[in-house]
């Protein structure tokens, strides 16, 4: 009998990893970067009180700040790529909690400047404002301005800044645990292979054929969660009440308002999300009481939900065949596009495959000084690996353009028009898939039921998600407990609303709630369903209309963060305040269910 090991970090070719020495060419040019920005720092108190002195000091101090930023940013980032390499790494956690460390005491130390420039009088800050010198800071000053009801005085926002490290430790602790500490043992394949059970091949044992091993490898996944269900329990209700008291300190009257504010996304763009998509289930329903008739199921259980519905399909896909599929998937964006992506995948921005202790899922991180960089725990068996490639490449590219194209102050984009990006990305995949794939019945039934399946995680999946931590938000919000019974109450609620009638709903799956990393950066996963809607809607312009619409989309990718995301979008040509995105695509959805019934 053959076991497959999870192999250990130093026995990894260089050529399957990423490149880090674009930041810094090793751990002792971190150490002595690090080194000047700590002493640097002190700088700080020659500005505090002086920002009323002269347009000229004014700009200095601002300078002065974003120098620093941007400098702990690539300590910041080389440190919590290599941490993320290996988490049982311990010089590479010590470099990770320096930089967060720097990162808080720059922060304590220059605490004064966003009180003191919303404490500046208005005719001298409208003067700053119309200044030419200032130019390229108007946007980036009008939104520190916005926050004026939600900032305190000088002494205040210095304890504030205090908290920062703290503030994270609910974080740490759930992540330390789950791509650490956690075992989920081993279980045999279809080949009598004895294979390590990892939260990067859980969803490539979801796919297997055999409802003997999905089934397996579904409770021994969540027997984990529940011998620990206690602690994480702990963890997500600290993080919650965390959320709670920034909001409280803050002067927000709820979580979710200082969440959307920053992005000034109305509570109605949430709001317009869960009720659009809970009144417009039937499609979902309808998919579902499709896949129990073709599986031959009496009962139609979780892990029936992730098998392909066309067998005896066999993917196998290695690295680099993906990218060149990727590519070939992405020619509307043009050849500049693609020259860039290419090298980008093959040279050293991506991580490619599983190793022990690395983080779990996959990520596309970086700096303004950095290349893009990809965190990836490829599996080539395995389509979802392609489709997170491709997204994960949709991330990388916006980033590339933004910092191409846009100073440092003003390149950092938000996660709501991330989202677009990658799973713009996501969508021309499968339409060139299915094109390619025209005269294989087969295989064009296989993409078309994955695409179905992927509308269904990031649209009806996420939104549940969202409306889990609505609720979880507001029981602390009216000081309700957050107890583990409470969790896994809420949330099994919620599995009956969203998963309806045709799925039976294992006792198992209410601790699902426990294992979303998501849930400890409070109201993202909404950008997921939103992100999908828009994406679709532009893609669909790209491949309809041609340039013009490309051109735009691809201006959209440059324009960083010098709009706020719902405006960047309209340029782009989706109104996202609008109900009409969302409603397209579940009608998209369901042509799509329509479509694989008919061919079935």
């Amino acid at each position: 009998m053959t076991t497959r090991k999870i192999l250990f970090r130093k026995e990894v070719p260089d050529k399957d990893k990423w490149d880090l020495s674009p930041l810094f060419k090793n751990d002792q040019a971190w150490l002595k970067n690090y080194l000047e920005i700590e002493k640097k720092i002190s700088g700080y108190s020659n500005f505090s009180g002086t920002l009323t002195k002269s347009l000229k000091h004014f700009k200095k101090v601002l300078d002065f700040d974003l120098d620093i930023s941007r400098q702990i940013e690539a300590l910041y980032t080389y440190a919590h790529l290599k941490n993320d390499e290996d988490k049982s790494n311990q010089l590479y956690l010590g470099l990770y909690e320096k930089a967060i460390s720097l990162y808080t005491r720059a922060s304590e130390l220059a605490s004064f400047i966003t009180p003191e420039i919303q404490a500046l009088p208005p005719k001298i800050m409208e003067k700053y404002l119309k200044s030419t010198e200032l130019k390229d800071y108007q946007f980036y000053l009008k939104k520190i301005l916005r926050f004026r009801p939600h900032t305190h005085d000088q002494k205040t926002e210095r304890i504030l800044s205090l908290t920062t490290d703290l503030s994270g430790a609910a974080s740490s602790l759930f992540s330390q645990l789950d791509n650490v500490d956690l075992k989920f043992g081993f279980i045999k394949n279809d080949k009598k292979e004895l294979v390590e059970l990892s939260h990067a091949n859980f969803n490539t044992f979801l796919i297997n054929e055999s409802r003997a091993i999905r089934k397996k490898a579904f409770q021994q996944y969540y027997q984990v969660y529940d011998d620990h269900k206690n602690t994480i329990a702990s963890a997500l209700g600290s993080s919650v009440k965390k959320d709670y008291f920034y909001a409280k300190v803050r002067n927000f009257s709820t979580c979710r308002e200082a969440s959307l504010f920053k992005d000034n996304i109305n509570l109605k763009v949430y709001d317009n999300l869960l009720k659009t998509v809970k009144d417009n289930l039937k499609p979902f329903f309808k998919y579902l009481k499709f896949r129990k008739k073709v599986l031959g199921l009496k009962e139609l259980h979780f892990y029936d939900t992730y098998v392909p519905l066309v067998k005896k399909v066999n993917f196998k896909m290695p690295y680099k065949e993906a990218v060149a599929v990727c590519l070939k998937a992405l020619r509307p964006l043009g050849e500049e596009y693609l020259a860039i992506l290419e090298k980008g995948l093959l040279s050293g921005w991506v991580d490619r495959y599983e190793n022990r202790g690395k983080r779990s899922g996959a990520y596309s991180s970086g700096c303004y000084d950095s290349p893009p960089y990809i965190l990836l725990n490829y599996e080539e068996d395995n389509i979802n690996s392609l489709y997170t490639l491709i997204h994960e490449a949709g991330h990388s590219m916006h980033s590339y353009y933004a910092k191409k194209n846009q100073s440092y102050l003003n390149h950092n984009y938000t996660i709501f028009v991330a989202e677009v990006a990658s799973t713009f990305n996501e969508t021309l995949l499968t339409r060139y898939l299915l094109t390619y794939y025209q005269d294989n019945p087969k295989m064009a039934k296989y993409i078309l039921n994955r695409e179905i399946d992927n509308i269904r995680g990031t649209l009806f999946r996420q939104t549940m998600f969202a409306e889990f931590e609505k609720k979880t938000h507001d029981l602390v919000e009216k000081n309700q407990p957050l107890t583990l019974e409470v969790l896994l109450q809420e949330y099994q609620r919620l599995l009956q609303i969203y998963l309806g009638p045709e799925l039976y709903l294992d006792q198992e799956l209410s601790l699902e709630c426990l294992r979303i990393p998501h849930f400890y950066s409070a109201f993202y996963v909404y950008k997921y369903a939103t992100g999908i809607s828009a994406a679709i809607a532009l893609a669909e312009k790209v491949l309809q209309k041609g340039s013009n619409a490309r051109d735009k989309y691809l201006n959209f990718l440059t324009l960083g963060g010098t709009l706020f995301p719902l405006d960047q979008l309209k340029k782009a040509g989706v109104n996202m305040n609008s109900t009409e995105p969302i409603k397209d695509t579940i009608n998209y959805f369901g042509n799509l269910v329509q479509t694989l019934i008919k061919g079935q």
